[in-house]
C-alpha cells in the first residue's frame, strides 16, 4: 500500500527536482514560462523549480588541451568584452550557420544551439621538408594580414604546427625529396 503525501506519489513517472552537478559539468535548464533555456555549470546543486524543465545533461564541459582544438557550430555572439549577447527576453543569440574553431582554453559548456561539429583533435603538425596544400573556402584576411580570396591556394610550409581557421580547407600533404616538392 502506498502512501501519498500532499497529492504526489513520488514514483519513477515525476522528473527529479534536485541535480548535484558535478565539477566540470553542465546542464540546459528551460524556464517554460519565459521559453528561454539557460546553462547550469557545476560544482553546485540545482533545484528544479515547477516551471522549470532539464531538457539535457548533466552533461561534461568540453576540454581541448594543449596543441588541441575542436570545431564548435552555431557559436553564442560575444559583445566587445568577451560577455555573452542576449535578445530582450533572455535567450541567448547565436551566430547561425558559422563556425568558431577552439584551441586550448579552460574547460567550456556547449550552450543551447551550439553544436560540436568535430570533436577535440590534435592540431596538424608539418615535418620538416614538408607542406600542407591549402586552399580558402572564404575570403578572409590571415594573422599576418594577407587577403585570400575563395579559391586561392597555397602551401605552409614546415615546421610548424598548423593553427586551422574555419575558411580553410586541406588540400593535401607534400613532402620534399632533394630540391623538389612531391
Amino acid at each position: 500500500m502506498s502512501r501519498q503525501v500532499g497529492g504526489r506519489s513520488g514514483g519513477a513517472d515525476e522528473p527529479k527536482s534536485l541535480y548535484r552537478i558535478p565539477p566540470y559539468y553542465y546542464l540546459h535548464v528551460l524556464d517554460q514560462n519565459s521559453n528561454v533555456t539557460r546553462v547550469e555549470v557545476g560544482p553546485s546543486t540545482f533545484i528544479r523549480q515547477d516551471n522549470e524543465k532539464v531538457v539535457f545533461g548533466p552533461e561534461k564541459m568540453v576540454t581541448v588541451p594543449p596543441r588541441h582544438y575542436c570545431v564548435v557550430e552555431n557559436p553564442v555572439m560575444r559583445d566587445g568584452d568577451d560577455a555573452i549577447v542576449t535578445d530582450k527576453g533572455g535567450q541567448i543569440k547565436l551566430r547561425h550557420a558559422d563556425q568558431d574553431i577552439r584551441l586550448a582554453q579552460d574547460p567550456f559548456p556547449l550552450f543551447p544551439g551550439e553544436v560540436l561539429k568535430v570533436p577535440v583533435k590534435p592540431l596538424t603538425v608539418v615535418k620538416a621538408n614538408s607542406a600542407l596544400r591549402l586552399r580558402a573556402i572564404l575570403d578572409f584576411t590571415s594573422d599576418d594580414e594577407v587577403k585570400h580570396v575563395a579559391g586561392d591556394e597555397w602551401l605552409f610550409e614546415g615546421p610548424g604546427e598548423s593553427q586551422w581557421v574555419v575558411m580553410v580547407q586541406f588540400i593535401l600533404t607534400i613532402s620534399r625529396i632533394g630540391n623538389v616538392l612531391w
